[in-house]
């Protein structure tokens, strides 16, 4: 079969590898369309991976077309997003309820070989299957609002909050439509992307600039996301939180990442700064506000790119340009 693989420190290919063969407990999806994520690009900059070379694609969707010999609840015709989570469910983490955290964590598509490809395997509980007015080749976009689901867990945001989000890519905008749902008296957005806070826009916030300066809240912000992963915004988003907000690192900032808090005004103001990490059973959730249309797909998803132009999709996502982009196999 066809597969995008990261051979290497910076460098991806197209190339032919085995069919997948699925364990007992194990199902093989012909994918009908792959997202492509941040995570993706930090794989191919040499992190998160253990090892390469390794098929990327940890947001997709496509049909069952075959199972293990132990598999029930899961048949062949059926249509499923994927869950990429793999925890071991033996350490100290995962017996706590933050599989998330397992010490031995693993994902499709950053571990093992991901949806980036014609077929891909997953264990039969990591699928959801999908309501028949659910379209497969949008449902790549469940695995994100997974994501965004389990920064509101995290949040635990109260009704009226005064919400400002760095970041209209796709998270950003996930987290704002989340946002509006979760009883926030506003929604601000920054960018230094035009285009992209353009859609922010279409889809509705209370203000949008590319300096929160040129925003009408001097006293800060009761929730303050960055969704970016960018130095220079998140140290700008520290300084924005109000007195008893709280600040989300909801962005993947790669390991050098840097910025300086300030100890005093953390505890006289009491700040909360807390993060998100990936998935954590959040994933079924996400796939039924999906299908009751929490997300318009025409909106998020702004190119499907053939399989054979992985590469160059990947190059168009690190520039920046469109919104999620989907690569079709």
């Amino acid at each position: 079969m066809k597969a995008a693989v990261i051979e290497s420190v910076g460098r991806a290919v197209v190339t032919e590898v085995p069919d997948p063969t699925p364990g007992p407990r194990e199902v093989v999806v012909e994918v009908a369309a792959c997202g492509l994520c941040g995570t993706d690009l930090h794989i191919l900059q040499g992190e998160f991976a253990p090892k390469l070379p390794i098929v990327p694609g940890h947001e997709f969707a496509g049909q069952v077309v075959g199972v293990g010999t132990q598999v029930t609840e899961i048949a062949v015709g059926d249509r499923v997003a994927v869950d990429p989570s793999l925890y071991c469910y033996e350490c100290r983490y995962c017996r706590d309820g933050h599989n998330n955290l397992c010490e031995r964590w693993a994902a499709i598509g950053v571990t093992t070989a991901g949806g980036a490809a014609q077929f891909a395997v997953a264990p039969v509980a990591n699928c959801v299957k999908l309501p028949e007015h659910v379209r497969t080749q949008d449902a790549a976009l469940v695995e994100p609002l997974s994501c965004a689901v389990r920064g509101y867990d995290v949040l635990k945001s109260r009704l009226g909050a005064h919400v400002l989000i760095y970041g209209s890519g796709t998270m950003g905008l996930m987290m704002l439509e989340l946002a509006k749902r979760t009883g926030a008296a506003s929604v601000d957005v920054v960018d230094l992307n035009a285009a992209r806070l353009e859609t922010a826009q279409r889809l509705g916030v209370s203000g949008s600039a590319a300096n929160p300066d040129e925003l009408d809240r001097p006293q800060g912000w009761d929730v303050v996301i960055d969704a970016t992963g960018n130095a220079a915004a998140i140290q700008d988003g520290l300084g924005r939180v109000s007195k008893a907000g709280t600040f989300l690192q909801f962005g993947v900032a790669d390991y050098a990442t840097r910025v300086t808090i300030d100890p005093y005004r953390i505890y006289n103001q009491e700040i909360t700064i807390t993060g998100s990490m990936a998935v954590l059973h959040s994933f079924e959730r996400a796939a039924e506000l999906f299908a009751n249309g929490v997300l318009d797909p025409e909106i998020f998803i702004s190119d499907r790119i053939p399989l054979e132009r992985y590469p160059q999709a990947l190059e168009q996502f690190a520039a920046g340009v469109g919104r999620k982009i989907i690569v079709v196999p």
